[in-house]
């Protein structure tokens, strides 16, 4: 009897991190396209609804250029000096993103790494929030610096964001080859300093994305404000603030694989841990859950709406949940109110 010819392995299909550049944003840009917009029929409203023909703040008058009719009374009257009032126009929303690229978010077990992962929800949500007048800009924090993307409308504008954000540099790259900007990343407040850098420049009311872990600053007290906390909360004050939760299985429990090294991305500290141990794995779990359970009591204060993604789900399915769920309470509120009013 002869020998059979061994059948050739299938090969698998690549996953996103084995792509290069330009093929992952090739492949965002088709899952996006195909899956979300067949998930989300009807008209898109966006990730939270818009600013409206709504007062935006007020401005000194300037003789020539502003009409009498916009002055704002209260203001003038208050302050002595003549100023006008500032609207938003009608369906037109400028969402700014603050993207976690920093150390910690290098870190993945499953098709994605958690950076992956945060370029797929920024690609998801310049779909989202896509729109005849609606502009996207974005600030990157490094391990290398705060990157600032102005913000402009377009596919090409969010082409080019992804790209950027795809060709971020990570720790261990020479940072001659990003781009240049002021040392952030890997310090206490660098969170917290980036927070304040998008409320500086998101001067119209709108939408601010903030893509993140969120363990920049977490103290290891419960009972303590993360660091970046009051600057987010500055943000929901003005803003409506999503606060996007990127994790990863692994860091949440530890399987049973023996010794392992353990290596802080941020501060390169080394340790070495058996896995073996059943009670080291239950009190890493309480730990890890009792961590992410101060993000989300850290946010809810914050006045943030929180969206939680894992690289080893299904982070279509879970974007589509949250939108739906807010359309929801929008729809909720508005017939409450028109209940209220008649």
């Amino acid at each position: 009897m002869g020998r059979r010819n061994p059948v050739p392995p299938v090969a698998a299909d690549p996953v996103l991190t084995d792509l290069t550049p330009g093929q992952r944003l090739r492949r965002l840009e088709l899952t996006v396209t195909r899956r979300l917009d067949g998930l989300l029929h009807g008209e898109r409203h966006g990730l939270l609804p818009g600013p409206g023909s709504e007062p935006a703040g007020s401005r000194e008058y300037r003789p020539g250029e502003d009409e009498v009719r916009r002055m704002d009374w209260s203001v003038t009257a208050r302050t002595a000096v003549p100023h006008v009032r500032e609207v938003d126009a009608d369906r037109e929303l400028t969402t700014w993103l603050l993207v976690d690229a920093s150390p910690s978010m290098e870190y993945g077990t499953a098709e994605l790494d958690k950076r992956e992962l945060a370029v797929a929800a920024v690609a998801t949500i310049g779909f989202l929030t896509a729109g005849p007048g609606n502009r996207l800009g974005a600030q990157v924090l490094t391990p290398y610096g705060l990157h600032r993307v102005p913000a402009r409308g377009g596919r090409t504008h969010l082409l080019g964001l992804l790209r950027a954000l795809l060709a971020a540099p990570r720790a261990g790259d020479d940072p001659d080859v990003g781009p240049r900007a002021a040392p952030v990343a890997g310090l206490p407040d660098a969170l917290p300093d980036a927070l304040a850098e998008v409320r500086r420049v998101a001067h119209r009311r709108g939408l601010v994305v903030v893509v993140s872990d969120f363990l920049d600053g977490l103290p290891d007290d419960p009972r303590c404000p993360a660091r970046w906390e009051r600057a987010l909360r500055q943000l929901t004050v003005r803003h409506q603030v999503l606060a996007v939760e990127v994790t990863d299985p692994r860091e949440l429990e530890l399987p049973d694989v023996g010794l392992i090294t353990l290596v802080d991305p941020e501060t390169g500290e080394h340790r070495e841990v058996w896995t073996g141990d059943r009670h080291l794995r239950e009190r890493y779990a309480a730990a890890a859950a009792a961590q992410r359970e101060q993000v989300r009591d850290a946010l809810r204060r914050a006045g943030a709406t929180h969206l939680a993604l894992r690289t080893d789900r299904d982070w279509t399915v879970d974007i589509v949940r949250h939108v739906h769920a807010q359309r929801r309470l929008v729809a909720a509120a508005a017939t409450s109110h028109r209940g209220g009013t008649a």
